[in-house]
């Protein structure tokens, strides 16, 4: 006689599926009820792992076919949708790198069960509990309010709600704004995660937690880091964050890789942006050095061209006077600087072999003092002598 195939038999005990719970997560549960392994469990109902997935569970969470959903299904007893409702089916290929193996975060709420694991708690634009409108915290490490004060958070949430907005509206391929006004998210993200500067050693401000005297000695501050510009958009996480690991990865990366912290931080920016692009854009530049300028300038050029237009407004209202202006300034101050280039001029003469042996910058110093020195020197009342 034939043997029976394992769909002909349903499952006498199946756990309802939790609010927002993962396929993963009900399948293990499910697994760990009828003391076998989830790969055992997926045999029991008729599917093989495949020989060319090296993550099997994820697969099925990201893409449930047909045949395997109707598999569980018959096992199982539940709906088709109520399947793919665990599943991330939902987002573009482009973000499957966002959704995190075994989460990234948790509510403090929803801790107190934690054998179910949620989607939510899997994707990086996700702060806030959608059951219980809970802070998220990180899994490991301190939170948000560890970082922040409660101000700061009260002034910071909202830009972070529009960021979280934008990213979750890309992710699912819904409409990103109107496209002719707004930056696309893509490039908003290439914009905060460019440097504007090159790398440097931290300033002494950024060695926290030790005296002066440590920190002019500290050897860290040989070590040279990114520049990026989103603790410019973003000051408070410029404070908040360590100086070590402010960086955050370039692009989309930077959701799929950053920690609670830096997805925040982006989520803010992003708000930022989209709020007020020029006036960000405008700061961001004119905080650049030359190498820097030109990288964000070449992230510009994807922007809308109305909003490209009012950039380059802002920042010839905000340039320099215009090297006519400059040349006035200096006439009007040319008789003052003739006394001193006469001066300067002098102490050379007079100082030449002892500034000969000294480079640029000794020779400068020496200057100045000998300057310093003539200025303040009682001025000589010799008579002059009749002839």
């Amino acid at each position: 006689m034939e043997a029976a195939h394992p769909l002909r038999y349903r499952l006498p005990v199946v756990p309802a599926p939790a609010a927002d719970e993962r396929l993963s997560s009900w399948l293990a549960r499910l697994a760990a009820l009828y003391g076998v392994t989830v790969g055992g469990l997926l045999e029991h109902f008729g599917i093989g792992e495949r020989p060319s997935s090296s993550d099997f569970i994820g697969d099925l969470e990201w893409r449930l076919g047909a045949g395997e959903a109707a598999a569980i299904a018959a096992a199982t007893g539940q709906s088709l949708d109520a399947l793919r409702a665990m599943t991330f089916a939902e987002l573009r290929p482009r973000a499957r790198g966002w959704v995190a193996r075994r989460g990234r975060r948790i509510c403090p709420a929803c801790a107190d069960n934690p054998a179910i694991k949620r989607k939510s708690e899997a994707l990086p634009w996700v702060f806030w509990c959608p059951r219980h409108g809970a802070r998220m915290r990180p899994l490991h490490g301190p939170a948000l309010a560890d970082r922040f004060c409660g101000e700061a958070l009260a002034r910071l949430d909202p830009f972070a709600q529009r960021g979280a907005a934008r990213l979750g509206a890309w992710a699912s391929e819904e409409e990103d704004g109107d496209a002719s006004a707004t930056p696309s998210l893509v490039s908003l993200l290439d914009f905060l995660t460019a440097s504007y500067r090159r790398p440097s050693p931290p300033k002494l401000v950024e060695i926290p937690g030790a005296t002066f005297r440590e920190r002019r000695f500290h050897e860290a501050l040989s070590r040279r880091v990114p520049r990026q510009t989103l603790p410019v958009v973003v000051p408070e996480y410029d404070r908040a964050a360590p100086v070590f690991a402010k960086a955050v990865a370039p692009g989309l990366s930077a959701l799929a890789r950053g920690s609670l912290l830096q997805t925040y931080a982006l989520a803010v920016g992003l708000g930022r942006l989209s709020d007020a692009p020029v006036a960000e854009a405008v700061k961001a530049l004119a905080a650049s050095d030359a190498e820097g300028e030109a990288r964000l300038c070449g992230i510009l050029r994807s922007w809308p061209a109305p909003l490209r237009r009012r950039i380059e407004s802002e920042r010839r209202k905000r340039a320099p006077p215009r090297a006519v202006g400059l040349a006035l300034h200096w006439r009007r101050g040319s008789e003052r600087d003739d006394v001193w280039r006469r001066l300067a001029t002098d102490l050379v003469a007079e100082n030449a072999e002892r500034l000969a042996g000294l480079g640029a910058e000794a020779k400068i110093g020496a200057l100045m003092r000998l300057a310093e020195a003539r200025k303040h020197a009682p001025v000589s009342k010799t008579p002059v002598q009749s002839h």
